[in-house]
């Protein structure tokens, strides 16, 4: 019976303890589930008022400064009048008539007050008579001299400053201007046909404007001459409707040649239009200078070419030609055209006259500067001349 008791009590023990701890972890577990649900619910309470309490923060900051300090830097010049006005008394901005105005009763009371006019004297007749005298003596014109000292003197006109730097001429040295490419644009032409001076104007032929641009230029009463297309060096240069080409013979650069003067003639000479191919080539220019000469016109060889064979062929024949020294808008600048100009200048006293071509569609600015420098020019003693009547010739 003792063993008995023993093993019951023993097994009363272990359940009692599994009771026990069955209990204790029942009661861990509903304290630690507890936990789990108010922990959340704390904390997100607190972040809750933390945001709100920062952004009560941030708001104050940002209102604060704004009533306290004021930030001139930010502001325009208007915005400052018109956050700060200026305290001023209206007086002060009443207008100068208004204050005019206001002080006019002062200055009339300041007026001394007006007395009346004697009454005048009886005169005799002796001194009526003599105060008739001196009245006429009055009423006598001043003499003839004093007029003449009235007149204000006549200025005399200032000769033109030397505003661009041109030297001064040596001998009256010639300048001769030479415009190519005229009939493209009759508008432009017009521009270069009011110069103060004569010109010479190459007409370009079978073109839309070239017999009208021909009649202008002879009405204008400036020299006219062809300016003959021929091929350049590039073959894939086409220099434009009745050219002369390599492949041409010589009848047929003749007949070329004359078709071209008669459409646009009469005219005084031609020069080439572009041409570097040709004007090399001594047998065409040959049979070219002939054809001038028999028309009785003269060559002005614009030199597209530094390898041009026309003073060979010219001294050969035993012909006058021309040559061009200047280019004025190879580059299309008026800076470009006087520095041009005035190496010209240069070359004119060196050698007694020059020719500088330029171009028809240059009107945009050409035109302009040869009026504006032509004055200073004259005055520094230089020359203007056509090509057929200049001293340019070349033998």
């Amino acid at each position: 019976m003792s063993a008995q008791k023993k093993t019951q009590t023993k097994r009363k023990s272990t359940t009692n303890r599994k009771t026990g701890t069955a209990r204790k972890s029942s009661s861990t577990r509903k304290k630690s589930s507890s936990k789990k649900v108010n922990i959340p619910v704390y904390k997100t309470i607190i972040l809750c008022l933390s945001i709100i309490i920062l952004c009560l923060v941030l708001l104050l900051i940002t209102t604060l400064p704004k009533k306290s300090v004021s930030e001139p830097e930010t502001y325009s010049i208007t915005e400052r009048f018109e956050e700060y006005p200026p305290k001023t008394e209206p007086e002060k901005l009443s207008s100068p008539e208004i204050q005019l105005e206001e002080k006019k009763p002062e200055i009339e009371k300041a007026k001394p007050e007006s007395k009346p006019a004697p009454e005048p004297k009886k005169e005799t007749p002796a001194k009526q008579t003599e105060t008739k005298k001196q009245e006429e003596k009055k009423s006598e014109p001043a003499p003839q001299i004093k007029k003449s000292a009235d007149k204000p003197k006549e200025k005399e006109k200032p000769a033109p400053a030397n505003t661009f730097g041109f030297e001064k001429a040596k001998n009256k040295a010639q300048l001769i201007f030479v415009f190519d490419d005229g009939g493209q644009n009759l508008e432009h032409l017009k521009k270069f046909l009011e110069l103060p001076f004569p010109i010479t104007v190459a007409v370009l032929p079978q073109i839309t404007h070239s017999q009208e641009a021909a009649q202008m230029v002879r009405k204008s009463g400036n020299e006219l001459i062809l300016h003959q297309p021929m091929q350049s060096v590039n073959p894939n240069i086409n220099p434009g409707p009745g050219a002369i080409t390599p492949n041409m013979s010589e009848e047929e650069i003749k007949q070329q040649l004359f078709t071209n003067i008669n459409q646009i003639g009469p005219i005084a000479g031609m020069n080439n239009h572009e041409g570097s191919g040709i004007t090399a080539d001594i047998d065409k220019m040959e049979i070219i200078l002939k054809a001038t000469e028999q028309a009785g016109i003269y060559f002005l060889d614009s030199r597209t070419n530094v390898e041009t064979k026309v003073p060979y062929v010219a001294n050969g024949l035993g012909y006058t030609y021309y040559e061009r020294n200047i280019f004025l808008d190879n580059e299309k600048t008026r800076a470009n055209a006087l520095s041009e100009i005035k190496k010209g200048l240069a070359l004119a006293n060196k050698n007694g006259s020059v020719i500088m071509i330029g171009h028809v569609w240059s009107a945009d600015f050409l035109p302009a500067l040869l009026k504006e420098i032509y004055p200073e020019l004259i005055s520094q003693g230089y020359t203007f001349s056509v090509v057929s009547k200049s001293n340019a010739q070349k033998r």
